[in-house]
């Protein structure tokens, strides 16, 4: 079976700190340039699982690289090279404590909400009769404050403004830029067959304008639904077939755990770690049309480092 990279440990010239989160390591170096590493690290429920995932972090990497250029006459954005099918290398920005989730379909925390009697969220009143799966008349944003500390939390615009999480002008930039972003995904995701229904950006800010950061579009921070058969599934109440990695909290479920005190990952034997890493695969051809070509993993370190040098040599001259 083909290699996974689920640790990282590099000492690049001018680093300056490192930061490794639950799937990505963040490299800084100097004060303005980040190596963003995406390991085949897969978490679930807040839970990073035992085994790595063979080419998840190049699908990953590369989505969002798909995107983040299709997207960059709408906003700039923090990304400067892609030196390796894992790695993005970009501009540190400041980021703004905020998550600007934008909902086009009554679906997921919402619905579980709006079906407990919930009929505003985050200060955005909601229409009365609606059903799950349902399109909103025009796509709700809704946004999260970023915690330092466990989950983030539902905020309203008002409140971000007048806490002074986010300006006025800086708030009404990012509204605007995530309204836009999210036409642009879900025309490009009808051209697929899919429907985006829900998605999150984050921006922040490099000398003094607004720019997105981080991945925009994959499966781990995006829903997509399959266009045919959702009106005959919404008819019929029935749950809709989603594109995302909704499958591996699935398999997750059925095998008892959900990320509680007590309970035990299931074993993630080979044939489960080759069948979510195919599937991995399929996500990256259905979302972009275009097919996936594997990247030589026969040695992922020295590879991602004699890639992640290169660039940083082209980039300071």
């Amino acid at each position: 079976m083909a290699k996974a990279l689920v640790n990282t440990d590099y000492n690049f010239p001018g680093q300056t700190e490192v930061y490794h989160g639950k799937v990505r390591d963040v490299y800084s170096i100097g004060t303005d340039t980040l190596v963003m590493i995406a390991t085949d690290r897969i978490s679930a429920f807040d839970v990073v699982l035992p085994e790595g995932i063979p080419y998840k972090g190049q699908v990953l990497n590369q989505i969002a690289t798909y995107f983040l250029d299709a997207t960059s006459d709408i906003v700039p954005n923090w990304k400067l090279a892609t030196p390796d099918p894992m790695v993005s290398v970009g501009v540190r920005c400041e980021g703004f404590r905020v998550e600007m989730i934008i909902r086009g379909y009554l679906t997921g925390s919402a619905w579980r909400e709006y079906q407990a009697g919930c009929r505003e969220l985050c200060g955005v009143r909601l229409p009365e009769g609606m059903r799950e799966n349902q399109a909103f008349p025009e796509p709700i944003i809704t946004p999260t404050t970023k915690a330092d500390a466990g989950h983030d939390e539902n905020i309203s615009k008002e409140e971000i403004i007048a806490q002074g999480i986010v300006s006025a002008e800086d708030y009404a930039e990012m509204e605007r830029y995530t309204r836009q972003l999210f036409a642009r995904g879900q025309q490009m995701a009808a051209e697929k067959g899919l429907i985006l229904v829900d998605t999150k950006y984050e921006f922040g800010k490099h000398n003094g304008k607004v720019y997105l950061i981080d991945e925009i579009h994959t499966p781990d921070s995006s829903r997509y639904f399959y266009a045919e058969g959702y009106e005959e599934r919404f008819e019929k109440g029935e749950p809709q077939r989603q594109l995302s990695k909704e499958f591996v909290r699935q398999w997750l479920i059925e095998n008892g755990f959900m990320g509680q005190p007590g309970q035990k990952v299931p074993e993630m034997t080979p044939e489960i770690v080759e069948s979510i890493s195919d599937r991995y695969i399929e996500l990256f051809e259905q979302v972009t049309g275009q097919p996936f070509v594997k990247a030589d993993e026969s040695d992922l370190t020295d590879r991602i480092a004699v890639n992640v040098l290169d660039c940083l040599k082209n980039l300071s001259l």
